[in-house]
């Protein structure tokens, strides 16, 4: 769905999951077919093995030329760069994950996921300077970036105003353990749903999936949702069309191509 300016795309994590062979996947589809046929059926896919490994530039350039125009991958950053004591060191680490290739996607590049360990917990003077080492562009091309927290210490004012302040979208995660920050602090809106299940056709219920189609839209037109938590609800971010991703993640994974098929339909994707 295009609103405005700005676009909604749901997806699920990654195009290799055994369990989907048959069921999303046609019969005797081959492998490496995979993506070509999953970036025909969602408009966007986040990328988990970046999160374990580098890459070199051919294999952006191979996804990128499997997939259709108009299509976006998210990227989760390296490990690397996020399992450290003091973040602020991580320089050299986000150089050589933006430095990998990742450009080689061209308009197909999103979002970079930055993801943190729930141990984690929030320091303003050392997570300000990681923020800091994150790069604004690489090679021409503008570099989106958001943050998984998930450590409940993250949710305060604080740490919603030094998002604010570097650009960098707070990353919304439906968990059932991890803390949910609603809080808009980028450009676009980043939500990862993760309390699906494999029993509901569609990931989640048909409820839930009306429920998250009226936030996508509502944060597409620059809007905030009324009934999600805020770290800092006395500071509104402001009201501007955002691009939305929205994920469907961990819990329910066979059946989330289904979910981000189903919540595309909603929204007039």
């Amino acid at each position: 769905m295009t609103s405005g300016t700005s676009k909604i795309r749901a997806g699920m994590g990654g195009w290799t999951f055994e369990p989907w062979e048959g069921s999303f996947y046609p019969e005797k589809l081959a492998k490496k077919r995979q993506l070509e046929h999953a970036s025909r059926q969602v408009p966007t896919i986040e990328v988990n093995g970046t999160y374990y490994s580098g890459f070199k530039e051919p294999t952006f350039l191979k996804w990128a030329s499997e997939s259709p125009d108009g299509f976006v991958f998210a990227l989760k950053g390296n490990r690397f760069v996020t399992n450290r004591r003091v973040l602020a060191e991580a320089g050299e680490s986000v150089e050589r994950f933006v430095g990998q290739g990742i450009t080689a996607l061209g308009d197909k590049l999103g979002p970079i996921l930055w993801q943190f360990a729930p141990t984690k917990k929030f320091d303003t003077e050392d997570f300000g300077a990681f923020l800091a080492l994150l790069p604004e562009s690489r090679d021409g091309l503008k570099l989106r970036h958001a943050v998984e927290v998930r450590n409940a210490s993250f949710a305060v004012p604080e740490f919603v105003a030094l998002a604010r302040r570097h650009g960098v979208a707070i990353v919304y995660a439906e968990h059932a353990k991890y803390p949910a920050i609603a809080d808009l602090s980028g450009d676009f809106v980043y939500a990862r749903l993760q309390t699906g299940s494999d029993d509901n056709e569609n990931c989640y219920n048909e409820h839930d999936l009306d429920r998250w189609a009226e936030r996508a839209k509502l944060w597409a037109e620059g809007g905030a949702p009324d009934d999600l938590a805020y770290a800092d609800p006395g500071a509104p971010a402001e009201r501007k069309p955002r691009d939305v991703f929205v994920y469907f993640i961990t819990e329910g994974k066979t059946r989330a191509p289904f979910g981000a098929m189903a919540l595309m339909q909603r929204v007039g994707g």
